[in-house]
């Protein structure tokens, strides 16, 4: 066990391995953090800030911060449920979220995060900002209205050694995701579900996909976001 070590979480000691980072030691022990931006294999973005943790009394990301020898993690208190709930809504109302008309609506990781948060009406004003949409590629619709910056779509989705999606500006209000329309219509229809798919909200959307799967046939009907890890 040369290459395991201990560490403790939320009071209680579980083994992990070095290089992991704390969202995946946890995962791995049937510990839920809530991510929106991680995509495991992939490099971490530390984007949504969702899944903030406490180490050594400081707010670190869980998603890009690695484990170490004896170190002590705090995730379940209500500071921290707290702090995700208000990023959470913060969301909700920065963009075009109007769950019962999204195509997502049932596999949206926001969505399904807002129930397991227990939010109701958002105690911020909404946005309803009109950042436009692109429908310009064969099989994709690009609806930046409901873009979270995520940035997974940026760092996942490749079509012969380029990124088909880009950040366009990089600060203040006007920062955004854009899409290579060019590219993009070189995706096969498979690669255009998995760009769907990989996006955690509705922004990602493949053309005449829709509503296949009926309510309460949808992912997060069946089970809460997070209990397939939780309930190991």
């Amino acid at each position: 066990m040369n290459d395991k070590i201990k560490i403790v979480i939320d009071g209680k000691e579980y083994w992990t391995e070095l290089g992991k980072t704390i969202l995946d030691a946890a995962k791995d022990n049937g510990i839920f953090i809530p991510s929106l931006c991680h995509v495991e294999g992939v490099k971490a973005a530390g984007s949504c800030r969702i899944c903030n943790v406490k180490v050594n009394g400081r707010n670190m990301t869980a998603c890009s911060t690695p484990v170490a020898e004896g170190m002590t993690i705090v995730n379940n208190i209500p500071e921290l449920e707290e702090l995700r709930k208000a990023i959470v809504e913060v969301m909700f109302v920065a963009g075009n979220h109007f769950c019962p008309a999204c195509e997502k609506s049932g596999n949206c990781e926001l969505q399904a995060l807002g129930y397991r948060f227990l939010m109701l009406v958002p105690r911020f004003p909404y946005e309803f900002p009109d950042k436009g949409v692109n429908a310009e590629s064969k099989y994709i619709y690009h609806d930046r209205n409901r873009c979270i910056l995520c940035k997974r779509c940026v760092r996942t989705v490749i079509k012969d050694g380029k990124h088909v999606f880009a950040l366009n500006s990089r600060g203040g209000e006007h920062i955004h995701i854009k899409i290579d329309t060019e590219l993009a219509s070189q995706l096969t229809e498979e690669e255009a579900q998995a760009a769907m798919d990989i996006c955690p909200v509705g922004a990602i959307l493949k053309k005449e996909r829709g509503y296949y799967d009926p309510i309460g046939e949808r992912k997060y009907d069946k089970q809460p976001i997070g209990s397939e890890i939780e309930n190991k």
